[in-house]
C-alpha cells in the first residue's frame, strides 16, 4: 500500500487568547511579524491570525475578543503537544537568558542538549516554548538532519549514549568526503604521452635556440 509522503510543516494552529495580547508577545517578544489576518472560516465569531516564524512558514492563531490569558501550564498528557521549538542564530541565543530575564519572563537559561543548545519558557497562555540553536553548519548539499542521521550512526556504533560534539565532527568529516571530487591518477599511456610531449618540447626550442644563433 502506496503512503503520503510530507514535505514539511505547512503550519501549526494554537487556540490563542485574544488579538492583541498574542500579537503582543509572537510579534512583540519573539518578533514574528504577523502576515495576514481573517475570519476562522469553521467558526465564525473567531479571528485567525497568521504570523511568520522566521523562516516563512506560518503559525497561526484562533482568537476572541471576550478571551483573556491564562498562564496555566498546557497538560501533557498523550496526544497534547509538549512544546515547540523556534531556530535562532548563536548571536540571538547568547542574548535570550538575559533578555527574557528583563522582560520577566522566566526562563530555564541555557541547556546543552548535545547536538543544540536550548532555552525553555512559557508564553502567555502556558504553551512550552523553546529557543534552540544547533551546534554545527552542515556542509553544502546536506541538511541538519542529514548530519543528524549520520550523527546517530555513527553514536549507536560507538555505544553512546547521545549524540555530541565528536559525533558531530566525525559526521561532517564523512558527508563532506561524499561529496568531494574524485581525481584520479594518470594511468601509464597518458604518463608516457606528457613525457614525450616533454621531450619534443625540449627539442623544439633547441631547434629555436640553434636557429637564432
Amino acid at each position: 500500500m502506496a503512503n503520503l509522503q510530507a514535505q514539511g510543516v505547512h503550519h501549526i494552529t494554537f487556540v490563542g487568547s485574544n488579538r492583541e495580547a498574542t500579537i503582543e508577545f509572537y510579534e512583540g517578544v519573539l518578533g514574528m511579524p504577523l502576515v495576514f489576518e481573517q475570519p476562522n472560516l469553521d467558526v465564525p465569531e473567531e479571528n485567525h491570525l497568521y504570523f511568520d516564524a522566521g523562516d516563512g512558514k506560518l503559525i497561526t492563531f484562533f482568537v476572541r475578543p471576550t478571551r483573556h490569558n491564562d498562564s496555566t501550564p498546557n497538560p501533557e498528557g498523550i496526544g497534547n503537544l509538549h512544546h515547540i521549538a523556534f531556530n535562532v542564530s548563536r548571536a540571538t541565543y547568547t542574548q535570550v537568558a538575559q533578555r527574557l530575564k528583563e522582560l520577566e519572563i522566566s526562563n530555564t537559561g541555557p541547556i546543552d542538549r548535545g547536538f543544540m543548545d536550548s532555552i525553555y519558557f512559557r508564553d502567555p497562555n502556558g504553551q512550552l516554548l523553546e529557543l534552540a540553536c544547533y551546534k554545527f553548519e552542515p556542509p553544502t548539499g546536506y541538511t541538519h538532519s542529514d548530519v543528524l542521521a549520520t550523527a546517530h550512526r555513527i553514536r549507536v556504533a560507538a555505544g553512546d549514549y547521545n549524540i555530541e560534539d565528536k559525533h558531530l565532527a566525525d559526521a561532517i568529516i564523512e558527508l563532506s568526503a561524499r561529496r568531494a571530487p574524485k581525481i584520479e591518477a594518470p594511468g601509464p599511456s597518458v604518463a608516457v604521452s606528457a613525457a614525450t610531449a616533454s621531450k619534443g618540447d625540449g627539442a623544439h626550442d633547441a631547434y629555436e635556440q640553434e636557429g637564432r644563433l
